[in-house]
């Protein structure tokens, strides 16, 4: 009885200081640990969870869009003050070069030159993992919604949608209420594939039309995307269509996260923003290519690349190389007594040129490999590059230089080849699928990138 008298006669105080205390605390936070954007114009600013080892760059917070979005309901400023204190807890993990949430119970701990900052990535990858709900949209029905292919070239796409409809994944919301992102689950592959057939024209109109009457049907059942123009939503494609999918109506796809394999910076992607897709070929019966474990000693071929003659990169680097050195072998197509994945493994570089887009499944497929990837992909985006050191673990070779190839990879020392090829297995893990998802696998490493560009807007709560 005494107790709730002292708590009656404290209750008015202790109130307006806590609220004071919040306000001080979440100000505190928003203009001193957050990089705002310096131009009225951007909606956000540099995204990278790192640029180095030495100085963190948290994602910045700033507003979806110039204008203020409608008043919203308390759910949106519980999500915003969380949201704020996973950003200041990442930030005193870079700060303090600590794991301070780290557990000694066997899980998997980030450490070396692998990762831009292994100390955020851990903390990030934990308060992802506490905090990241997501609503996947009912409407719509299969083929088209919910539900993608399972293998072969595109298969990722529908991998992500398998996931998210099977109810398993930890990050699926239990009510939209409690989400802190939204996804559009519409199938690019199969709407090529249903409903462009017979393919009389290949318009991207009707494409853009189902997306566009997507949002247009959501929008207005549900107050989502109107509360942050979009902001907090995300579709994830690996079709060579899928960033045509916003180009009919820029206004309205304006914050819209794109997740797509095409991550092409001359073709409108914008890594602030949107997401880069690890192309990967899915095999039928399994969930990756094979590992290839060979030694470095075993590794007899310099350089090694097959496939078509799919753009101009590809027909440079045939000029230049196809079937005219032993050490770097370039072939068209393979004879059929030769073994695409054996001859990956025996080599020490795997050349993963641009075909008619710039992804291409063969950065997954050296990785497996345990070889070395040489990228010649202008304008190209790499996964999980906000997180990832990738001169750790592969070669950039601009197309303008295809034919110096083997002058740049002899050039290459013994012992940076091995410490390059050690890196190579030690990132494997990030792009293994497994199906349920597991943390720091692909599906894993995917959703952080979502989760960083959620974390790199602010929404104005009055």
């Amino acid at each position: 009885m005494e107790r709730g008298f002292y708590f009656l006669r404290c209750y008015a105080s202790c109130f307006v200081y806590t609220c004071l205390i919040l306000l001080l605390l979440f100000t505190y936070i928003t203009r001193h640990h957050l990089h705002l954007c310096s131009s009225s114009r951007a909606h956000r600013c540099n995204s990278s969870l790192l640029h180095s080892s030495k100085d963190f760059a948290i994602p910045n917070a700033t507003t979806a869009n110039n204008t203020r979005p409608p008043r919203v309901a308390s759910h949106l400023q519980s999500v915003e003050y969380g949201l704020a204190r996973a950003r200041w807890a990442i930030r005193e993990a870079a700060r303090t070069r600590s794991y301070a949430s780290f557990i000694d119970d066997g899980d998997f701990l980030p450490t070396g030159s692998l990762y831009l900052n292994p100390y955020a990535f851990h903390q990030s990858h934990r308060e992802m993992e506490k905090r990241f709900r997501i609503w996947v949209y009912k409407e719509g029905e299969a083929p088209i919604f919910h539900n993608g292919p399972l293998n072969d070239i595109y298969s990722i796409e529908g991998q992500f949608m398998a996931e998210f409809e099977s109810g398993q994944s930890p990050f699926l919301a239990k009510d939209p209420q409690e989400a802190i992102s939204f996804f559009l689950p519409v199938s690019v592959v199969n709407i090529v594939l249903y409903v462009y057939r017979p393919y009389i024209n290949y318009s991207r109109l009707r494409l853009q039309r189902i997306f566009r009457d997507y949002i247009h049907l959501v929008s207005h059942r549900y107050p989502f995307w109107n509360q942050t123009r979009g902001a907090d939503h995300f579709m994830l494609s690996c079709h060579d269509w899928a960033p045509d999918v916003s180009a009919a109506n820029t206004k309205l796809f304006r914050n819209l996260i794109r997740v797509l394999c095409n991550a092409n910076t001359s073709e409108g992607f914008l890594p602030t923003r949107d997401v880069p897709l690890p192309e990967i070929k899915i095999p039928y019966g399994g969930l990756g290519p094979p590992y290839m474990s060979k030694p470095p000693s075993n590794r007899t071929i310099l350089a090694f690349f097959a496939g078509g003659a799919h753009g101009a990169v590809r027909e440079t680097l045939f000029k230049y190389w196809k079937d005219k050195d032993e050490d770097i072998k370039v072939h068209e197509y393979l004879p059929k007594t030769e073994n695409y994945n054996e001859l990956m493994g025996d080599s020490r570089y795997c050349l993963c040129p641009s075909g008619y887009e710039v992804a291409s499944p063969r950065i997954v497929e050296a990785i497996y490999a345990a070889c070395v990837p040489v990228i010649i992909s202008d304008n190209y985006v790499l996964p999980f590059s906000e997180v990832l050191n990738w001169t750790q673990f592969s070669v950039h070779i601009p197309s303008s230089k295809i034919g110096n190839i083997k002058e740049i990879l002899e050039g290459i020392s013994m012992e940076e080849y091995l410490q390059k090829q050690k890196k190579v297995i030690e990132v494997q893990r990030h792009f293994v699928v497994h199906r349920p998802a597991r943390p720091y696998d692909l599906m894993y490493m995917v959703m952080h990138s979502v989760w960083l560009r959620r974390l790199n807007i602010r929404l104005p709560l009055s």
